[in-house]
């Protein structure tokens, strides 16, 4: 059983929201903390959305929504997060920003509370100093959509205590998680391997190998993946996949992880995926069909 037992989340979006929904449905009083109360408006309505779908598949009983709904706050002052165990931060990936984070919550947290970043892509150790406490500081980063995904990297970094990863890992394991241990590198286990298969999915593209529709047949069909690489580009977000890859190329100087130019265009071009309503596929029509690329 874990001894964390209240938990503070920074950022109400969508993993913000995500990991506050299964921590109070996992029981534990969970406060998020938003920038405005339009802010956690949303992120209260995105909860309260999932919860109900998860009602009508069966999958949470009325009683349980209930409850886990009683387990949220939404607080717009860092104050209202001082007695919380766990910190989990999922703000901007923006290493500055989430400095600025740190820093201030080191002036009002517990002694022996825990930090924990939700970074995809950022090492951790970048922000263990602004942390003020390097030894219980680490990663978990979970996966989109929080709620179904099993898997959350824990990441410890070289000044994390063994302490500190064990309440994470019970934590994790409490919330009924699949944890997995990684090292403190840009990327980690999953982004270190599924960002350059994404990424030579749009070198292969450019270069006519196949279509879009092909490439991603043959990789569900043929690989036994659960969707293609455009798909998941799309799902992802490719302002995110692009954000990330600069990120890793910049920790790395590796052309696996340099974002192709067809990428770049897209997101200049406002071509985000689901989330903008056009990307690899164009989602205004349905079923979805390969948006026009000129090339």
């Amino acid at each position: 059983m874990s001894d964390i037992r209240k938990v503070g989340v920074l950022g109400g979006g969508l993993m913000g929201s995500g990991i506050a929904q299964v921590s109070a449905a996992a029981g534990f009083p969970t406060v998020v903390r938003e920038v405005s109360e339009q802010l956690c408006a949303k992120s209260r309505q995105s909860i309260e959305k999932s919860l109900a779908k998860s009602v009508e598949r069966g999958k949470t009983t009325e009683a349980e929504r209930e409850a886990a709904l009683k387990n949220l706050r939404f607080v717009t002052a860092l104050d209202d997060l001082s007695d919380s165990d766990l910190f989990i931060e999922a703000v901007v990936e923006d290493l500055e920003v989430k400095n600025k984070v740190w820093a201030e919550l080191n002036g009002i947290a517990k002694t022996e509370a825990i930090f924990a970043s939700n970074t995809s892509s950022l090492t951790i150790i970048a922000m263990a100093a602004a942390s003020g406490r390097p030894d219980r500081m680490l990663g978990l980063h979970f996966f989109n959509p929080v709620p179904a995904m099993k898997l959350v990297e824990v990441v410890r970094t070289i000044t994390t205590s063994e302490e500190t990863e064990r309440r994470a890992f019970q934590f994790v394991q409490a919330l009924g998680k699949e944890p997995i241990r990684a090292k403190d590198s840009s990327g980690f286990v999953v982004n270190l391997l599924l960002i350059p298969y994404m990424l030579d999915a749009i070198n292969a593209l450019e270069s006519n190998v196949a279509s879009v529709e092909d490439i991603d047949k043959g990789m569900q069909l043929g690989a036994g993946h659960p969707m293609g690489p455009f798909t998941l580009l799309d799902f992802v977000g490719l302002d995110t996949a692009y954000k990330i890859s600069e990120i890793m190329f910049t920790e790395y100087r590796d052309k696996r992880y340099a974002p192709p130019p067809l990428l770049k265009r897209m997101v200049l071009a406002g071509m985000l995926g689901k989330k903008s309503g056009k990307g690899f596929y164009d989602y205004s029509v349905n079923p979805p069909r390969v948006s026009s690329l000129g090339l």
